[in-house]
């Protein structure tokens, strides 16, 4: 009797169109993020050509600082939408986060950690609450989110009642943090940077990273292979969660004064710049890179339009109308791809 051993060339062959599907969509996804730092770079450039004022160290500063909250919240949101969800509530985190945080070290002298933790921690608790709801209570994260959104807002109102927490309550190491720098860059977007190749990193580099673009690929099959769908879920939702939260603290850094409803109608924004950077709201595709570069366009085109002296206006359309664009992109872009992979596949199979 003679057995029959599978040989290392025909693993070769059954691995070669998953290969080359995941090279075909990298190099997709980052052409994708090519033109979009192109875009951001012209439009930096014809804004400067315009008022020469837009690129002064105070300028630049400005808008590095300004863009560093939306960069953070853009990263923990596309932890969420690769998985095929989307969490709406960051933005009411923020508001919470700040003002709460603001109320705990009013009149103090806690410092930056515990300040830090603080936003982390209730930033953590609501991101778990929609998690739970999405991922073992099986209710659409639209509905569990748009929910949270409300809720938490009302909280806020109600613990607030109009209360506004102001800078001169605020210990000054918390507030150095908002305005310090290191050789002239401001901590912020440091701090943002730092996070962003963290996670980046994270998302690449380990399985229960990759897991989640592999959930929003295809659930079925993701539950196939075994992926714990449920609790990767809910890890992306605290994630998100820990990073508003944590972005709440640092909008107290920044700004000093803080009401209830900080970081209001931010919810769409941050979706924006996710959807506008290339991470697909189907799930499955897409970088924090891209997401951050989104962000960051998303802020220059607000900056542009304030130093050109545009009706705020146009911010809000032209935000609606990249969102169009980019959801359209995707959608032709995935098409492509699908018909790309399966003449490849069809090739491949008659080739063998």
């Amino acid at each position: 009797m003679t057995a029959t051993v599978g040989t290392p060339p025909d693993t070769d062959a059954v691995r070669a169109p998953e290969r080359s599907a995941s090279s075909l969509v990298d190099a997709v996804f980052r052409a994708r993020e090519i033109s979009i730092a192109g875009a951001l770079v012209l439009l930096v450039l014809g804004t400067w050509l315009a008022n020469p004022r837009f690129l002064s160290d105070q300028g630049v500063k400005d808008l590095l600082l300004n863009a560093s909250i939306l960069v953070l919240l853009a990263v923990g949101q596309s932890a969420v939408v690769v998985t095929r969800n989307i969490d709406l509530s960051v933005g009411s985190v923020v508001g919470l986060s700040a003002f709460a945080c603001g109320k705990f070290v009013a009149g103090t002298d806690h410092g930056v950690l515990t300040v830090m933790l603080l936003g982390v921690a209730i930033g953590v608790a609501c991101g778990l609450v929609s998690g739970a709801l999405v991922s073992f209570g099986k209710v659409p994260a639209l509905v569990v989110t748009l929910g949270m959104l409300y809720i938490i807002q009302g909280v806020d109102y109600w613990w607030a009642q109009g209360e506004q927490i102001s800078a001169a309550d605020v210990p000054g190491a918390v507030l150095g943090l908002g305005s310090g720098s290191v050789l002239g860059v401001p901590y912020l977007p440091l701090i943002a940077v730092a996070l962003l190749a963290a996670t980046a990193y994270y998302l690449r580099s380990y399985r229960s990273g990759r897991e989640l673009y592999a959930i929003g690929s295809s659930p079925e099959a993701a539950r196939l292979a075994g992926i714990p769908i449920r609790r990767r879920v809910l890890a992306a939702y605290a994630f998100s969660g820990a990073v508003a939260g944590f972005a709440g603290a640092l909008w107290l850094a920044r700004f000093g004064t803080v009401v209830a409803d900080n970081a209001h109608g931010w919810e769409l924004t941050v979706v924006s710049a996710v959807v506008v950077g290339g991470v697909a709201i189907t799930g499955g595709t897409g970088t924090v890179w891209g997401a951050a570069l989104g962000a960051l366009l998303l802020t220059t085109i607000g900056s542009a339009l304030v130093v050109l002296k545009v009706d705020a206006f146009w911010q809000g359309a032209i935000t609606g109308a990249l969102l169009l664009l980019a959801i359209s992109v995707d959608r032709i872009v995935n098409l492509r791809v699908t018909a790309a992979l399966r003449k490849r596949s069809a090739r491949h199979v008659h080739g063998a």
